[in-house]
């Protein structure tokens, strides 16, 4: 069946179905552009419980969550909210954390010895003892500073799909995904402290700046979320029982390496959650995964196998250092057809030697994907990335006509067309201009165009209209999350010790 038929079985209802959400990180960075140390502000609440501002890696790194949305337009609306929210209370002396700014780059501010930066604290419960465990043992296997880069997953679901139509859709993501490296990519450049005292191949801009010239995303690529254990994992998507066994089993063995880490050090401090490959499911990287929301105290996995896939989470998006809450409603549209795109396209089954490939054309789209005529890996041969881009492109020119008439608007065929004419002249990629206007305006140094953006983009939230209303809604949040915290840690009845075999059990991994 072709690309056009499976689109015309898409009814416009379901079209409308479509349903988005953003998870957005941010480090808090002092106005010097170095990271802040400072605890997370109590005034936003407790990040263990709160359902729209937690912590990410460190305990510095803001995560902001929006709620699953009807429109790209409501959703951009609620992450708005929650900025305007954030950076006011960032900004109150009151609060706790002084004078700090959203950093507004996917590559770190700049960073002090890996050993001082600090990891998420989520309190005395035994789940939030596990959070920061976690967080420990990434810290020890892939080092602090690697934890510390930002990035936005983009959540998306259409109604009616099964299992397979979803690992269909994740299979044509990873083979097209460069796609979106060279559109929407903004970190080619960065601060050496994030390279401190490793080979790091960057080339240098200044004393302040390593960068590399053709460079997309540099957070996607050997430098950012990359692990050389992890590499061993030829991890399958042509079923959810091939995926889950992968899982699992990472899950589950025993990694030498990290059983010379131990779990826990000779002071009896926690080193890590379990010396296998994986802690838990989150460890893997990737540019996407399936996902399901989980009941209390479940496994990732064991709903997955459950209950199925209920959405997918984009996970190789930079921050937009050009726009105020790092996605523009534009890339959001066009990121909603490329989806339908990978879902309705051809998705033949992948194999070892096709995923070994998908991760060579990742590594080289993240670090030469504006170089010209650069080639990708396609079928066992090699293909221009442009053109290959431009097909892609093209194929997507119907269904954003029909994401447009079930909207009756014209929205998606815009942001196409906004793509495709990018592709056609690079230097207006963000990759590009970021780093055109490091060198222009800002004497080479990736630090100061980051805290210059970080600086109007707080001056833009902080003149948008806010009600007093707005700040006791969220006052509101703040309050019950703390409440629900201080309820979690009275309720806990066993030790951490025995909470952690419990919860890192191979039983609580299958059906």
């Amino acid at each position: 069946m072709s690309l056009a038929d499976r689109l015309r079985r898409l009814s416009p209802e379901r079209l409308q179905g479509m349903r988005r959400g953003i998870e957005k990180e941010s480090l808090r960075a002092k106005p010097s552009g170095a990271l802040a140390l400072t605890p997370h502000p109590a005034a936003l609440g407790s990040p263990l419980t709160h359902p729209r501002i937690t912590t990410d890696y460190c305990e510095s790194q803001l995560e902001l969550i929006t709620g699953v949305h009807g429109s790209v337009q409501a959703c951009l609306d609620e992450l708005t909210e929650i900025h305007q929210f954030v950076v006011r209370e960032l900004a109150d002396p009151c609060c706790g954390a002084g004078d700090e700014r959203l950093w507004v780059g996917s590559m770190p501010c700049g960073l002090p010895p890996d050993e001082t930066i600090p990891i998420g604290s989520y309190g005395r419960s035994n789940i939030g003892r596990a959070k920061s465990v976690y967080r420990m043992g990434l810290g020890h296997r892939y080092g602090r500073r690697m934890q510390t880069i930002s990035g936005i997953h983009y959540n998306w679901s259409l109604p009616g799909l099964s299992n397979d139509e979803y690992f269909a859709l994740i299979r044509n993501f990873r083979r097209h995904a460069f796609v979106l490296l060279t559109l929407f990519g903004a970190s080619p450049a960065l601060c050496p402290s994030f390279v401190a005292g490793r080979d790091h191949g960057l080339q240098r801009l200044s004393d302040s700046t390593l960068y590399l010239p053709h460079a997309t995303s540099l957070r996607m690529g050997r430098l950012g979320y990359q692990s050389e254990a992890q590499s061993q994992l030829a991890v399958s998507y042509n079923s959810l029982d091939g995926y889950a066994d992968s899982l699992h089993d990472a899950m589950t063995q025993p990694y030498p390496a990290y059983e010379k880490i131990g779990v826990r050090n000779l002071g009896g401090e926690y080193n890590q959650l379990s010396t296998a490959l994986l802690q838990i499911e989150n460890e893997f990287y990737g540019t996407i995964r399936p996902k399901r929301v989980i009941k209390s105290g479940e496994r990732p996995l064991h709903a997955l196998r459950e209950r199925g896939v209920e959405y997918v989470e984009v996970r190789c998006m930079d921050l937009d250092p050009f726009v105020p809450v790092g996605i523009a409603a534009p890339t959001m549209r066009f990121i909603d057809v490329f989806l339908l795109h990978c879902l309705l396209h051809e998705s033949p089954p992948d194999t070892p030697e096709e995923i070994a490939a998908l991760g060579r054309n990742q590594h080289r789209t993240a670090a030469f994907g504006r170089e010209p005529g650069l080639e990708l890996e396609r079928d066992g041969a090699m293909v221009p990335l442009l053109d290959w881009a431009a097909e892609l492109l093209e194929q997507c020119v119907p269904i954003a006509a029909a994401l447009d008439a079930a909207g009756r608007g014209n929205e998606h065929t815009a942001a196409l067309a906004a793509a495709r004419a990018a592709l056609d002249q690079p230097a207006t990629l963000p990759s590009a201009r970021a780093l055109a206007t490091i060198e222009r305006d800002f004497d080479k140094s990736y630090t100061g165009f980051i805290r210059a953006q970080a600086e109007q983009t707080r001056n833009h939230l902080m003149g948008l209209p806010w009600s007093l209303a707005q700040q006791a809604g969220f006052e509101v949040m703040a309050r019950e999350s703390l409440q629900r915290h201080a309820a979690l840690e009275a309720a806990d009845t066993v030790d951490f010790e025995t909470f952690r075999l419990a919860y890192l059990d191979a039983d609580q991994l299958a059906v």
